[in-house]
């Protein structure tokens, strides 16, 4: 049986006559590199709330680390980078390393090698006397990244982890969550950066007004869907009827314009027999451009388009 680190059942919260989380049901391996994603206000922070203990479900269950939300034997297996931090702008970049150390129960020694070890990560070893006031606000998110990750814990969430950073913060995040992974730590990553998500995450759970809508590999889904756009000339009528039999889940393909076509197929390795049916039925291909489908294109297909209002 898989080792989950979350699981959760029929979760919900509602405030007064506001529902904020209808029915959260998740399970998160151990180990895995989990993205979270919806739209403003569909529930992800009150549902990581609930997860971290902070606050207490209307309905339903949860199991993290083995143990309910707040549990200390859990919390102190557990590192967080919240979107909306505050940290001690009169503290060092290393004090206040030492302060979040202490409070793991992190003993002297270690202490002093893991400040060491987390500013380096984070790309801050030349800052450590520096006041957390004189931080730019991408160096407090890599700063606030190192206190989440001082104790090593097995479990990390992480909230918008790169939404204040340049290309450069971004890259070096996306090294860290993957060595996390090298390393077995399960990383519970909220974020609207898609592209951020499709580059390190397994899996995701698409949700929408506090409901999981559906949650899929990655991986399995971006090597299986191809969106191809065909140019071609002197097409015959049977074409288009040739082509739907390649066509993946129950799509069909669409003449955009006089000589181009749309279709979407299964993987890469149907492309050759696109070609042969063009050949055979008389046309000439002049082009055939395919396109993986995009995390963003998943997105709007499994959340929707419209707006959220938040």
């Amino acid at each position: 049986m898989p080792d989950y680190v979350i699981e959760t059942t029929g979760l919900r919260k509602v405030y007064g006559a506001k529902v904020a989380v209808a029915d959260l049901t998740l399970q998160v391996p151990r180990g895995e590199v989990f993205a979270f994603l919806g739209p403003n206000g569909a529930g992800k922070s009150t549902a990581v709330k609930m997860l971290l203990g902070l606050v207490k479900p209307t309905e339903g269950d949860a199991r993290v680390l083995g143990f309910a939300p707040a549990d200390p034997r859990a919390m102190a297996r557990i590192g967080f980078l919240p979107e909306h931090f505050r940290f001690h702008e009169w503290l060092q970049a290393h004090e206040f390393l030492d302060l979040h150390a202490r409070l793991s129960s992190l003993p002297a020694s270690v202490r002093q090698r893991r400040i060491l070890e987390v500013l380096a990560l984070v790309g801050l070893s030349e800052h450590a006397q520096r006041p957390l006031a004189n931080f730019s606000k991408g160096m407090l998110q890599r700063i606030g990244l190192a206190q989440a990750l001082i104790h090593e814990p097995e479990l990390v969430f992480l909230d918008e982890p790169t939404s204040a950073l340049d290309p450069f913060g971004r890259m070096l995040v996306r090294n860290i969550i993957r060595d996390l992974r090298a390393h077995g730590t399960t990383v519970f990553l909220n974020s609207h950066l898609l592209g951020e998500v499709e580059l390190t995450c397994d899996r995701a759970a698409f949700i929408r007004e506090g409901r999981v809508l559906r949650t899929l590999s990655l991986h399995d889904a971006a090597a299986g869907r191809v969106r191809v756009t065909l140019r071609v000339a002197g097409a015959s009528n049977g074409l288009l009827t040739s082509l739907a039999a390649l066509c993946a889940n129950g799509s069909t393909p669409q003449e955009t314009s006089p000589g181009m076509i749309e279709l979407e197929v299964a993987g890469e390795d149907t492309l050759p027999q696109i070609a042969e049916h063009i050949v055979a039925s008389g046309a000439r291909l002049y082009a055939l451009t395919p396109q993986r489908v995009s995390l963003e294109q998943l997105f709007l297909e499994i959340v929707g388009a419209d707006d959220s209002g938040q």
